[in-house]
């Protein structure tokens, strides 16, 4: 453990279009509530059933839809769970191009290539709003 292990990203940890491959998966186990303060692991659902990880390519690039519409991200973390009524659940751990992490369901994300150009203009617009409005 160096020094500055505790200091946070000089980045925020955050991505762009072309460095969201440096961001760090957690793979090949289902995340634990020390996972998550360690920063390892974006979540760790505790009342669930048959916790397991999803097997995939990680980071892999999304288009999130929530409430707000579409956003970029990165999926770091995957792991299917079962909910109280039974029902399985594809949750996904996602990193936004300002370093927020954000939990959703498989369902509400779009598995794009980092060649997307929806892809790649949200994370342009996400890390400099003003360029929305650039031609």
């Amino acid at each position: 453990m160096s020094m500055n292990d505790d200091e946070p990203d000089e980045d925020g940890g955050g991505f762009d279009a072309e460095d969201w491959t440096r961001l760090t998966p957690f793979t090949g186990a289902v995340a634990t509530l020390d996972d998550v303060q360690a920063r390892r692991a974006v979540f760790a659902l505790g009342d669930t059933d048959d916790p397991r990880p999803i097997v995939m390519d990680l980071p892999q690039p999304v288009i999130w839809w929530d409430d707000d519409g579409e956003q970029a991200a990165v999926a770091v973390q995957a792991e299917t769970h079962l909910g109280p009524d039974g029902e399985e659940m594809e949750v996904l751990g996602l990193i936004l191009p300002d370093g927020g992490g954000a939990v959703a369901l498989m369902e509400d994300v779009d598995l794009v290539d980092a060649s997307d150009p929806t892809w790649r203009d949200l994370v342009t617009r996400a890390i400099d709003p003003s360029a929305a409005y650039e031609d």
